[in-house]
């Protein structure tokens, strides 16, 4: 079996070369191959360049992951495919296989993913759909890493929009044809998974691979800014979903989410600007 690693040179900061030799040390004795994932060309053609008893490493980060679910959708692969976690959040990685430094096998998870649609693009998610302040702090984010090597602490961009920045917006989020609006929303994400953000536990509920496919939307809103600032860092251990006053969750299969003003998103830590409204299909028939 040969193994053919496929890195993204701009994860982790671009160190992403780098992280995928470590792969080496895992089976010291197999044979290893290395192409840059952004130049391999057509996913159809590639795949079947290769023996199907090759296995596929994939190493990069969650925005890495999501392009490559999205390359893969609807191709028919008789190759393993692995993925080893070379970026800076690694939520997927938190999700599915906690602690796991080394490779974990992912074929099944690029499977029957939901689509969310945004500005008129339709993609493919494999954790989640951040829309408010999770948006902003990518947004900002992204201006830093432009700006310096420095390690980006979104933490401290969350607190600072908090405090001072980011602005709540009046939300209607319509989930398997319910419709509900509420005021003073702070974030309204609809997740595949349980985390985002680098370890933030936003939906602790969510089970990527529950049987009927259902994902969650969770709804953080409250008038006051200090409570928010109170109860936001909870969100790490999921313990926000406690102060059911200010924070709403929802389950299903067709969601569409409008805010009433536009404000960045991000899917899967990809920004996308300017956006008043996404809707996320699961591709599952509701009641």
């Amino acid at each position: 079996m040969k193994y053919v690693v496929l890195y993204n040179p701009l994860s982790a900061g671009g160190t992403g070369k780098v992280a995928a030799e470590k792969v080496r040390s895992l089976i010291p004795d197999a044979e290893w191959s290395f192409s840059d994932v952004r130049e391999i060309g057509s996913t159809a053609s590639f795949f079947a360049s290769l023996s199907p008893e090759d296995a596929v490493v994939l190493t990069g980060g969650d925005g890495t992951l999501n392009h490559f679910a999205n390359d893969v959708d609807g191709l028919d692969i008789p190759n393993k495919i692995f993925y080893f976690a070379g970026g800076t959040g690694n939520d997927f990685r938190t999700d599915v296989a906690p602690g796991n430094e080394g490779l974990i096998e992912i074929g099944e998870y690029l499977k029957d993913l939901p689509t969310v649609t945004v500005n008129g693009v339709t993609r493919r998610f494999l954790n989640g759909v951040g829309y408010g302040i999770d948006g902003y702090c990518c947004e900002v984010g992204d201006k830093l890493a432009k700006e310096s090597n420095k390690p980006v602490n979104y933490t401290a961009i969350a607190i600072k929009g908090l405090l001072f920045y980011y602005h709540t917006t009046k939300a209607t989020i319509t989930v398997d044809g319910k419709t509900h609006v509420f005021e003073h929303v702070w974030l309204a994400p609809t997740m595949k998974g349980r985390y985002y953000g680098g370890g933030m536990m936003v939906a602790p509920a969510q089970d990527r691979k529950n049987p009927d496919g259902s994902v969650t939307v969770v709804v953080m809103h409250c008038r006051s800014k200090l409570k928010t600032l109170a109860v936001f860092p909870s969100i790490f251990q999921g313990k926000h979903i406690e102060h059911p006053e200010m924070v709403s969750t929802f389950t299903g299969h067709e969601i569409t989410v409008r805010f009433d003003r536009p404000t960045a998103l991000q899917i899967d830590g990809e920004t996308v600007l300017n956006v008043t409204e996404y809707k996320v299909s699961t591709g599952r028939k509701t009641d």
